[in-house]
């Protein structure tokens, strides 16, 4: 039943990110309580609107959240995650004296790609993110890494760069809270993504080098109810991965849902450090991922703005008999998400037309664009489009076509030339005419 339950999850969220039904937009708006967290990102996934941001297109170093990438990579090299693995003892031995986080994976023993993506994502094992790495890459980590960075430019990151599949420190592993929102997001519609990082803690089976079953915890204390006494916790918490270093800092990838509503978090860089080079106890990527979900769900909503059913407005019509106008409406309902006490009429909506629109015309045909935006803030742009058909009359159309004609430039100037050649043959034929008088004249007077 749990798995049914992950999985009807996770191919909702893959609808709403990968197919949304209809058009949203972006509105960063004001908390009303500080951050320590050096750059944010919280974002609505059903809609895929960011409500707030700090500092989201700096980069920083990411921690173990690299990690999110790394499962990525897996599950879709991987094809079937039942694959075995054997555990590399020299990948183990690599990690010796780095100080990372381990799931206690032992050299020598066989596990399938799922168990081992387990002990990566919950426990956060720089072990077995080695491990896959090691295996994906035929050997060569440094192959895995090359894949990692194609597919973040593949998801339009345009300030990541990984260069190990754990998270350790180097100076040329960075990403941004808006690029790792785009990873993310992405990882959130792939199979048994949000049954693994939602889990509280794993149990690694039984294997060729261990006669029991080793219970390993969660990282993240958000969904782990008895962690740190319940300082993190939070009931609608859905997952999703840590990651800490003296140089990055507290990161957190965090995901909630309540009330039908989803929201992704992104908090990278919270003080792990102080100024005066101690340690810092609390872990501040999670009081503020915390504290962004409690004031998103308690002051924003979901509101449509524009029903694709309603007329917009109408714009002058031309060629149509009895009928100067066309009415038009948006191609497609628009939502966003706004605070309560705002309402969706708030929002301007500003129509780009043409100063008129020639009929034949088909319903639904694009005629121009609306910019929608609210607080000064560009949300998006919809196209606008007949909400009627309308037939042409010929007759009009003839008309105002014999109208272009005789009205038109070239016209005019054969016109004025035919009267100019007219005029010069009515002088020239009376010049003629009167001489022709004058050699008669000479003629008669001759005679006589």
């Amino acid at each position: 039943m749990k798995k049914k339950l992950f999985s009807l999850i996770t191919l909702i969220l893959a609808v709403c990110i990968l197919i949304p039904s209809i058009s949203v937009g972006a509105a960063t708006y004001k908390i009303d309580f500080a951050t320590t967290t050096k750059a944010l990102e919280l974002i609505n996934i059903d809609t895929g609107t960011v409500v707030y941001q700090k500092n989201a297109d700096q980069k920083v170093e990411m921690a173990s959240t690299t990690k999110i990438m790394t499962y990525i990579i897996t599950a879709e090299k991987i094809k079937n995650l039942d694959t075995k693995i054997t555990v590399p003892q020299a990948v183990i031995d690599s990690l010796s004296g780095t100080g990372s986080s381990m799931s206690g994976l032992i050299g020598g023993e066989t596990l399938t790609a799922l168990q081992i993506l387990n002990c990566m994502m919950v426990p956060s094992g720089n072990d077995a993110a080695a491990v896959l790495a090691d295996y994906v890459g035929g050997g060569d980590a440094n192959k895995f890494v090359e894949m990692m960075n194609a597919k973040a430019k593949e998801l339009g990151c345009k300030n990541t760069h990984f260069v190990n599949p754990h998270g350790l420190h180097d100076p040329d592993h960075y990403t941004t809270a808006d690029d790792m929102a785009k990873i993310a997001k992405y990882a959130l519609s792939l199979p048994h993504f949000t049954e693994i990082t939602s889990q509280i803690s794993y149990s690694i089976p039984a294997t060729n080098k261990s006669a029991k079953p080793r219970e390993i915890g969660a990282t993240n204390y958000m969904i782990c109810p008895n962690a740190e006494q319940g300082y993190y916790y939070y009931k609608y918490a859905t997952g999703i991965k840590t990651g800490t270093t003296d140089e990055a800092g507290y990161c957190l990838v965090s995901s909630a849902t309540k009330d039908n509503s989803s929201y992704l978090c992104v908090a990278l860089g919270a003080p792990e450090i102080d100024a005066n080079g101690k340690h810092v106890s609390i872990n501040g990527a999670m009081v503020d991922s915390k504290k962004l979900f409690q004031w998103a769900f308690s002051s924003l909503k979901l509101k449509t703005v524009i029903n694709n059913t309603d007329k917009l407005g109408e714009v002058k019509l031309a060629y149509a008999w009895n009928k100067d106008t066309l009415a038009y409406t948006a191609e497609k309902s628009y939502s966003t998400i706004l605070p309560n006490d705002v309402d969706a009429s708030s929002v301007i909506i500003t129509p780009h037309l043409p100063k008129s629109v020639t009929a034949p015309v088909k319903k639904g045909y694009v005629i121009g664009t609306a910019t929608i935006s609210y607080a000064g803030q560009e949300l998006t742009t919809v196209n606008l489009v007949a909400a009627e058909s309308v037939e042409r009359s010929e007759l009009l159309h003839t008309v105002d076509a014999a109208k272009l004609i005789f009205t038109s430039t070239w016209f005019l100037v054969i016109v004025a030339l035919i009267i100019i050649l007219l005029i010069i043959y009515i002088i020239l034929a009376i010049m003629y005419n009167r001489k022709k008088k004058n050699l008669r004249r000479v003629k008669k007077y001759r005679k006589m």
